[in-house]
């Protein structure tokens, strides 16, 4: 492996975390930050890459569709959230153990549905950025990666500020540690829930953009990425915005050094989210950045 190729694989692996990163902020706040077993994240993605191409045929650009959808697919967030309350959570944490099987069926009915709707081909879209490329040297880097790379950076400096400096926002942050406490401060905990799993749903849709920007997505979609987002997650340290960044990266190098590697190649990398998270689990349960 020459220094060149070694290089262009950590420079592909920094582009590749961030579109790891931006699918996996949701899951950090809603598993994070809330506890939610909340398994359908992928899928509400790929339901959001959906809705992302519908708003395309209609002539916006896929990163204004993805911020668009983030409205209704708020409201969403929060009405699935509210269910899942009334039906497991307010019931004990056995019954909200078993929520589990809700949020699988609400992954399979958004895959079954999506099969009924648009059927099982590929769907894609186009802008003037996807299929262009920047020339740095020798090396060519897709302006599709560059442009879902910023955008994970601008949702993750928003989500950090939003939740260091709003009283909302640090509410969140403390759900999920000392309830009692936080209803001391004023704050209704399943209002704060509810509205918390809104922004995570919200979130997701922005990142189905980011999904179909990067290449054609399918109804089954989901199961591709359901390790590595929970992968990022974990490894990040629950909850964590930055660190979220920084597991994304840590994970996108990884398995780009992986695809490279001329004994390992392309069949070794869906391994690399799971070793390195049974690795952390073993050596730092907390995860990278956690406390």
């Amino acid at each position: 492996m020459t220094f060149d190729l070694l290089f262009e694989a950590v420079l592909f692996g920094i582009l590749l975390g961030g579109f790891y990163a931006a699918l996996s902020m949701g899951l950090s706040v809603s598993f994070g930050l809330l506890d939610v077993p909340h398994v359908a994240h992928p899928a509400i993605m790929v339901l959001g890459s959906y809705c992302t191409w519908l708003l395309v045929g209609l002539g916006l650009d896929p990163i204004v569709a993805g911020v668009v959808l983030m409205a209704p697919f708020f409201l969403l967030g929060m009405a699935v959230y509210r269910f899942y309350y009334e039906a497991f959570e307010r019931r004990g944490s056995e019954a909200a153990v078993r929520g589990i099987a809700f949020f699988f069926g609400l992954a399979l009915v958004i895959e079954v549905g999506l099969i009924l709707g648009f059927g099982v081909d590929q769907r894609m879209v186009e802008a003037a950025y996807i299929g262009r490329s920047l020339s740095l040297g020798e090396i060519r880097i897709p302006m599709r990666t560059l442009a879902v790379f910023a955008v994970a950076v601008v949702l993750t400096l928003a989500l950090t500020v939003y939740m260091s400096k709003t009283f909302t926002g640090r509410a969140i942050k403390a759900v999920a540690q000392d309830e009692p406490a936080l209803r001391l401060m004023g704050a209704n905990p399943v209002r704060i829930k509810q509205w918390a799993f809104g922004i995570a749903t919200a979130v997701a849709a922005l990142a189905g953009a980011m999904l179909i920007i990067i290449g054609p997505v399918d109804p089954g979609m989901d199961r591709v990425y359901i390790g590595r987002t929970f992968a990022v997650v974990v490894l990040a340290g629950l909850g964590s915005m930055t660190g979220t960044v920084a597991a994304g990266l840590v994970l996108g190098i990884t398995e780009s050094i992986v695809l490279i590697h001329p004994g390992l190649g392309a069949s070794w990398a869906p391994a690399v989210s799971f070793t390195l998270l049974l690795i952390v689990l073993g050596v730092r349960p907390q995860g990278l950045f956690g406390r």
